[in-house]
């Protein structure tokens, strides 16, 4: 199969994903650029960073529309994400390309685990914690930066458990900051990573967009849960896998 081929089919399974769950499908795009077309584990991270910008900004413009976005909590928390953002993805380039796929692998499981942990959103507003919210901030925006992942699946619990946003308002919010770390972390590492195929990377991006329209509205028809947990089963394969190869 072609790179062109694989490149649709990876980014639509990315975007399906993303526009089910709403968050963690990013985290299938730097295995699938490793695995199936090739790039080395830094080159994959920043082009998924690239791939993230584009899902995130199309989806913010969405939610964005519907009123689900709270713009000066948001630039707030982005704030705190951003140096962490710029230094981590200055540091992932001089990482060995082992290290830098096992602390992916890691990253991977959590998601998996954290996706089958069940949520609660009571919509109670909690008093803000400056330090506990530019906590979450910071961690974010360095797992963006290091791993070249939006970090969904971290910064929606994060907005609801430290902020105290409903659940709406919470994966509305977690794009703008997504977008902001993302935007951050690709800058900073600007000619550190070498050539990038952007033949690729634009197809990937073109169909994880056009892939989340219709994870939409696959999530209409299939109970939340259930996509979770095959999600999850998946992202827990990936982990193990790109473990093994890591430390073979």
């Amino acid at each position: 199969m072609s790179a062109l081929l694989l490149a649709l089919a990876a980014g639509a399974v990315v975007g399906l994903a993303l526009g089910a769950l709403g968050g963690g499908g990013s985290v299938l795009a730097v295995p699938a650029l490793i695995y199936l077309l090739g790039f080395t584990p830094a080159a994959a991270t920043t082009a998924s960073l690239v791939i993230v910008i584009a899902t995130s900004a199309t989806a913010l413009y969405g939610h964005a529309c519907d009123g689900n976005v709270h713009w000066r909590t948001g630039a707030l928390f982005a704030a705190a994400g951003l140096p962490p953002a710029i230094l981590a993805a200055a540091a992932s380039g001089r990482l060995p390309q082992a290290a830098l796929t096992l602390a992916f692998a890691a990253l991977a499981a959590l998601a998996a685990v954290r996706m089958l942990t069940p949520s609660a959103d009571d919509g109670s507003m909690r008093p803000v914690r400056p330090l506990r919210a530019g906590a979450a901030g910071a961690g974010l925006g360095a797992v963006t930066g290091f791993l070249g992942v939006g970090g969904g699946f971290l910064a929606v619990p994060a907005l609801v458990g430290v902020l105290g946003l409903r659940m709406r308002a919470a994966v509305g919010t977690s794009l703008l900051v997504i977008t902001v770390n993302s935007v951050a972390a690709v800058a900073a590492r600007t000619g550190t990573t070498g050539h990038l195929d952007w033949a690729v990377i634009g197809p990937f991006g073109g169909a994880a967009i056009l892939g989340a329209w219709d994870g939409k509205r696959l999530a209409g028809k299939v109970s939340g849960r259930s996509l979770q947990r095959i999600f999850a089963c998946v992202l827990l394969a990936v982990a193990v896998l790109m473990a093994i190869d890591a430390l073979l």
